[in-house]
C-alpha cells in the first residue's frame, strides 16, 4: 500500500521558492560564479572540439537546428546543442566541482540553459537566473543523501544534473509553479548515468553532464506543454532518492531550508587538474614532495583518504597503479600523484594512452597505496595527505588541507580566464579569437543570447 502522500511535496515547496527569485537581487558572489561558469565551459568546449568522443558525440546526434555547438560550424538543435556541448564541458574532468556533492554543475546547467535560450529568444537576464537556479538546484540535492548515490553506482552529476537541468531551464523559460513542479517530475524519469565507465576507462562519463542537460531541457518543455508529472519525484516511496540512493531518509531540509536565502553556488570549486577532484590536493602534496626528495629514494607512500573515494579513486588497487589507458588516468589517485611527482604538473597532456604507460611514472604509482582515515571530512572536504617512507628509513610527510581553486583557495577571474586562453589554444583557436571570445561572454548576461561567435 502506498504511504501518505505529503499535502505539500518537497518539489511544490522547491518551485513555489524558484518562483519568487528576482535576478534584479542575486548576490554578487553569484552572478560572478555564473560569470566564472560561462567562460570556463566555453573554454572546455573548445579544448576538445576535434577530439574523437566528440566527432562521436556530433555523429551519433542526428538532428540539426539553429543552436551553437561550442567550436563547431554544424548548427544543432536545443537539445543536440545541450548534448555536445554538456558532453565536451565534462569530457576531460577539468570542469568544476561542488564540494559535498561531489556534483559538476557547470558543465550540466550552462549547456541546458544556453540551449534552451538560443532557441527561444530568452535574454541574458534569464539565462543567468536560469543557470544560478539550476546549479543551485543540483547542488543541494546532491546534499540530501551524500555518498548513496554513487555507492548505489551511479554518477550524481548524471542523476541530478538532470533534475537542475530542469529547474534551470523552467526558469530561463518562464514556466509557472505547476510546470516546474511538472518539469521536475518528468525529468525523474530521464535521469540516468552508471559509473562502470569505471572499469576500463570508457566514455560514457563524458556524456552524463550532456545527457542531463538535454533531459532537463526536454522535460521543461514538456511540461510548459502540459505533459504531468509526479509532484512527489524526490521523497516518494518510488522516488528519485530511493531509486537512485537506495534511501528514503534524505535531509530534504538541505534542499528546501533555506534556498533562495544562502547560495551554495557561491562556493563552487574551479579545477586546476584535468582529472577527478578527489586526486587534486594529493596531486600538490607530491609536487611539493618532489621538491624535497627524488623518486629514486621512495621505498612506498602511504596516503590517508576518505572511505567514500577509495571505489571510484583506489580500487582495485592493481588497475589503479596501472591505468588501461589516458582516461581511466584520471580517476586513479596513483597515477596522478606520480605523474605530478615526476613531471612537476598534471595537465591535458598527462591524460594521452602514451603518457600513463610512461616507465618512470607507473614505478612509481606502483609504490603507492591507501588507508582509510575514519576522521577524514570528504565529502564535505577534500585534503590531500601522503606519508613517503625512503629507502633509508627516513619519512616524509605532505598534507593538503583542503581542495586548491575551492572555497578556501579559489581560484580568480584571472585564473579562470587564463585558463579560458590555455584551452582555447589547446582547441586550435588563436589567441585574437580566443580573447573576442571572452569579450562575448563577459557581456552575456546583460544582452541577448548571441552565441555564433563561438561557432567554427
Amino acid at each position: 500500500m502506498e504511504a501518505k502522500l505529503p499535502e505539500t511535496s518537497i518539489a511544490e515547496h522547491l518551485a513555489s521558492v524558484i518562483g519568487g527569485l528576482d535576478v534584479a537581487k542575486l548576490p554578487a558572489g553569484v552572478r560572478r560564479t555564473c560569470e566564472d561558469l560561462l567562460v570556463d565551459v566555453a573554454g572546455l568546449c573548445v579544448t576538445v572540439r576535434d577530439t574523437d568522443y566528440i566527432k562521436a558525440s556530433l555523429a551519433g546526434w542526428e538532428d540539426d537546428g539553429p543552436c551553437t555547438a561550442i567550436g563547431h560550424a554544424r548548427t544543432m538543435s536545443a537539445a543536440g546543442a545541450a548534448f555536445v556541448n554538456g558532453t565536451a564541458a565534462h569530457g576531460e574532468d577539468f570542469d568544476d566541482t561542488f564540494e559535498g556533492g561531489p556534483v559538476h554543475a557547470g558543465a550540466v546547467i550552462v549547456p541546458a540553459v544556453l540551449a534552451a535560450c538560443e532557441r527561444h529568444g530568452q535574454t541574458g537576464r534569464d539565462a543567468l537566473l536560469g543557470i544560478a537556479t539550476g546549479v543551485e538546484v543540483m547542488c543541494r540535492l546532491s546534499l540530501v543523501a551524500p555518498m548513496k548515490a554513487h555507492k548505489a553506482g551511479f554518477h550524481p552529476t548524471a542523476i541530478y544534473g538532470a533534475m537542475g537541468a530542469a529547474a534551470g531551464v523552467g526558469t530561463a523559460l518562464g514556466l509557472n509553479k505547476k510546470q516546474i513542479v511538472d518539469a521536475l517530475g518528468v525529468v525523474g524519469s530521464m535521469a540516468s548515468g552508471i559509473i562502470e565507465y569505471l572499469a576500463e576507462g570508457a566514455w560514457t562519463k563524458r556524456m552524463h553532464a550532456g545527457w542531463a542537460a538535454q533531459s532537463g531541457m526536454r522535460a521543461a518543455l514538456l511540461a510548459r506543454a502540459g505533459f504531468y508529472g509526479p509532484r512527489t519525484v524526490f521523497e516518494g516511496v518510488h522516488g528519485l532518492f530511493h531509486g537512485f540512493a537506495n534511501t528514503l531518509d534524505g535531509n530534504y531540509n538541505e534542499v528546501i531550508g533555506d534556498f533562495g536565502q544562502r547560495w551554495v553556488t557561491e562556493s563552487i570549486a574551479f579545477k586546476p587538474y584535468p582529472c577527478g577532484t578527489m586526486a587534486h590536493p594529493y596531486i600538490d602534496c607530491a609536487r611539493r614532495l618532489a621538491a624535497a626528495v627524488n623518486a629514486s629514494d621512495i621505498k612506498e607512500m602511504v596516503c590517508d583518504v576518505g572511505e567514500g573515494t577509495v571505489h571510484r579513486l583506489w580500487e582495485p588497487l592493481a588497475a589503479k597503479q596501472t591505468p588501461a589507458n589516458g582516461y581511466a588516468g584520471k580517476f586513479s589517485t596513483p597515477y596522478c600523484i606520480a605523474a605530478g611527482f615526476v613531471r612537476g604538473n598534471v595537465g591535458l597532456g598527462d591524460f594521452t594512452d602514451a603518457a600513463v604507460r610512461d616507465p618512470a611514472v607507473i614505478a612509481l604509482a606502483q609504490k603507492v597505496r591507501y588507508r582509510i582515515d575514519p576522521q577524514n571530512p570528504y565529502p564535505r572536504e577534500f585534503t590531500g595527505h601522503i606519508r613517503a617512507t625512503l629507502n633509508d628509513g627516513r619519512v616524509v610527510e605532505e598534507r593538503q588541507p583542503h581542495f586548491r581553486g575551492g572555497a578556501k583557495e579559489p581560484l580568480t577571474r584571472a585564473d579562470i580566464e587564463e585558463k579560458f586562453l590555455l584551452n582555447c589554444r589547446q582547441g586550435g583557436w588563436d589567441e585574437a579569437r580566443a580573447k573576442r571570445a571572452i569579450a562575448l561572454l563577459r557581456g552575456l548576461y546583460d544582452g541577448r543570447i548571441d552565441l555564433a561567435p563561438l561557432r567554427g
